[in-house]
């Protein structure tokens, strides 16, 4: 009789099922029977599909009888909803797009399913994945299960629930702010956000399906409960994107296998907004950990203007998700920003009026940040810090630029909450979120570990060596089962 629960992880689940120990069927009906059970108090996966689920685990089963093989022959997991799916809602949050069915599947989802997956159900999103919630008019609240009070992170925010309470083993996300790491950190999970060019980039908005969609920062990338399933979901997803198969993407072994061989830069916390006493807490003691085992560990960083690349980046994000609003609007929106006086509101307002030729500036910038991060990898192989300012912050409403974090009695702007994000953002970097225990609440914390662009496998691995040295994934208490 099989051992595999919700809780096993997704490379447990491949070998039980190469083994014959349990049935795809199987296994995707204990999940779906999870999901029915618990998924009234969470909501994290609004758009179930479960017919389909069943047909897919039926249809594994019997390619395993013939001798067929896949990375995930037969194993259930979820996309999240703004992923084009053939067939299935693809809204973002949207109430004008609550109606679009895509009718082809993105790259990401042609993957997952040529791989042999059996998909559950889509995870919810804020509106237009704009908020490290997931609440949207479409589909409602997320609630995280470590605090049902509290936001379970976004924009992948049901992906980090639904992995946290054992509804699924896997989960893609997307990532322009943080939302695939928010989540892993918000939820007590992983996550992976990858180099810029190692994963397609299309198919993660409704109608934003054409294979280089002319921007940059926005990745697509795994979410799990371990950093072994995230390597194993990152080799499916990874390659050129549609229409320029041509090349072909190589991604270096992992530089060292041995805690005791890395060189480990911890970022200083106070370059913008310090975070929680109890996430610093965190990073001093995995740098303690790490020390003990043998790593060289210091501060450090590259030489780099922190406020130019923070409000380059800025900028640019607001350029990045605003592309649909009109010229009116974005002048409107940019004088009241402008009026606040605020440098972090006037760098937004930046990227609503950018000029092109200011625009191509900021990109160079951009490229000679880039520069001066590969001349630091030289010399470090990962550099940690925390994933988020805290742990997870109660469910927010109103204005977004209006809301503020409470962070051990200091009133810090939500805004804010991105300015540990942002780093791997700007410069295109891989990050790997990974838990990193409780605070005093028994909320998670979590952290990341940044490494040189395209080297994925490096921060990857220095995750998996902490996974069984240091902490892992630990289960909500109240969704926890034997």
């Amino acid at each position: 009789m099989s051992e595999i629960g919700v809780y096993s992880t997704a490379t447990q689940m491949l070998a039980a099922l190469d083994a014959r120990t349990i049935s795809s069927r199987e296994l995707v009906e204990l999940h779906l029977d999870r999901i029915a059970s618990i998924d009234g108090d969470l909501n994290a996966v609004p758009v179930p599909t479960a017919e389909r689920a069943r047909a897919a685990a039926s249809a594994a089963d019997e390619a395993r009888s013939a001798g067929a093989t896949g990375p995930l022959l037969g194993l259930p997991m979820t996309l999240k909803e703004s992923t084009r799916v053939a067939g299935l809602p693809q809204s973002a949050g949207v109430p004008g797009l609550a109606e679009h069915v895509p009718d082809t599947d993105g790259p990401i989802a042609r993957a997952v399913l040529d791989a042999g997956a059996c998909v559950l159900g889509k995870t919810n999103i804020p509106f237009a994945l704009t908020d490290w919630q997931a609440d949207s008019e479409v589909y409602g609240r997320t609630n995280n299960p470590w605090d049902l009070d509290r936001s379970p992170g976004g924009s992948t925010g049901g992906g980090g629930a639904a992995l946290a309470a054992g509804m699924t083993p896997l989960e893609i996300g997307s990532d322009i702010g943080g939302s695939i790491r928010v989540p892993a950190a918000y939820c007590g999970v992983y996550g992976h956000r990858p180099s810029e060019t190692a994963v397609p980039r299309e198919g993660a908005f409704p109608m934003s399906d054409h294979h280089n969609p002319g921007v940059v920062m926005p990745v697509q990338g795994p979410l799990a409960r371990s950093a072994d399933d995230l390597e194993l979901l990152f080799d499916v997803v990874a390659g050129p994107p549609t229409g320029e198969e041509g090349w072909r993407l190589h991604l270096p072994a992992s530089r060292h296998d041995r805690i005791s061989d890395f060189r480990v830069a911890v970022m200083p916390l106070d370059l913008l907004t310090r975070p929680s006493d109890a996430m610093g807490g965190a990073v001093d003691e995995l740098a303690r950990f790490l020390g003990e085992a043998g790593a060289t560990v210091s501060t450090a960083m590259p030489e780099i203007d922190v406020e130019t690349y923070y409000h380059d980046y800025l900028t640019t994000l607001m350029l990045m998700t605003t592309r649909g609003m009109t010229a009116e609007a974005r002048e409107a929106s940019a004088a009241t920003m402008i009026d606040t006086g605020d440098p972090d509101a006037i760098a937004r307002a930046r990227g609503l009026t950018l000029s092109g030729a200011d625009y191509l500036a900021v990109l160079d910038r951009r490229e000679r940040a880039r520069v001066e991060w590969a001349e630091f990898f030289r010399h470090w192989d990962v550099v940690i810090c925390p994933t988020i300012l805290g742990s997870a912050h109660p469910h927010q409403t109103g204005r977004f630029e209006s809301r503020t974090l409470d962070i051990d009695g200091r009133e810090v702007p939500y805004g804010d909450n991105v300015t540990f994000p942002m780093w791997a953002i700007f410069a295109g970097l891989p990050a790997t979120a990974f838990p990193a225990g409780p605070d005093s609440a028994g909320l998670p914390l979590g952290l990341q570990a940044m490494g040189p662009n395209l080297e994925d496998r490096t921060t990857l691995r220095f995750a998996q060596l902490l996974e069984r040295e240091w902490r892992g994934f630990e289960p909500p208490p109240a969704f926890a089962v034997s």
